[in-house]
């Protein structure tokens, strides 16, 4: 585990296009795990700028809401094209996205595994952190799905997404489609970038807390190549020593 600890959301941002740039760089061919939400909106307009040839690049986000079109304004494919896709020449067929509309969602999250699997798997995920500990959309809860599935929303992760739908947190769609704790902890290197006080209690329990399910980015702990990039405000709960 490495941890990376800087002054403020700015300088995390910094520091994980660094990461990724290099890894872009270093592998043209790059198989890249996405996140979405406002930690990274920073993180991808760097990107946008910072002179990278994504032609070979092939991504997955980690998971998008149940019932929307890819086109609808609330999506995380809508946010996705909006901050990064189509500001570089990332090619259509290689942006891997789970479809929140499809006339199955079982059938889709299954699709979604072995487009994965086809890819050779994930080389580099970027992950975020949800305030109630959760990863992905993998929420907390009595237990934890390893595979892409169907998971309903608490209603915390609704009112932290609800700025997208007019900043009604009840328009926010009450379940999601998300990739499972196996596929986040089969990527080959996994970073997490988690900035601000609102964060505290979930890096504490995260980094410091047991394994479990009640914090599903504790998890993380037991990953072999896990870097986390954490401003001051965000490790300000962890305990002293």
């Amino acid at each position: 585990m490495t941890l990376h600890l800087v002054d403020d959301h700015d300088a995390a941002t910094a520091c994980v296009t660094t990461l990724v740039s290099s890894a872009i760089r270093a592998t043209p061919s790059l198989v890249l795990g996405l996140p979405t939400g406002r930690t990274p909106m920073g993180l991808y307009r760097a990107l946008r700028t910072a002179g990278l040839d994504w032609s070979r690049v092939r991504t997955f986000n980690l998971d998008e809401f149940a019932t929307l079109t890819p086109d609808h304004p609330g999506s995380f494919r809508a946010f996705m094209d909006e901050h990064l896709f189509r500001h570089v020449n990332l090619a259509p067929a290689s942006i891997g996205f789970l479809r929140g509309d499809a006339a199955d969602d079982a059938a889709e999250c299954a699709r979604y595994e072995v487009a994965i699997a086809a890819a050779g798997g994930i080389d580099l995920l970027l992950v975020g952190l949800g305030g109630n500990g959760h990863i992905g959309f993998n929420e907390p809860g009595e237990s934890l799905r390893a595979e892409t599935h169907v998971v309903p929303l608490h209603e915390s992760t609704r009112r932290a997404n609800a700025e997208r739908f007019g900043g009604d947190w009840r328009a926010v769609p009450a379940s999601a489609l998300t990739m499972g704790m196996r596929q986040v902890l089969s990527a080959r290197r996994v970073v997490m970038m988690a900035t601000g006080a609102s964060k505290a209690e979930a890096v504490a329990a995260m980094l410091d807390g047991p394994l479990t399910t009640r914090c599903p980015a504790s998890w993380l702990q037991a990953h072999p190549d896990a870097t986390f990039v954490l401003d001051r405000a965000a490790v300000s709960a962890r305990r002293a020593g």
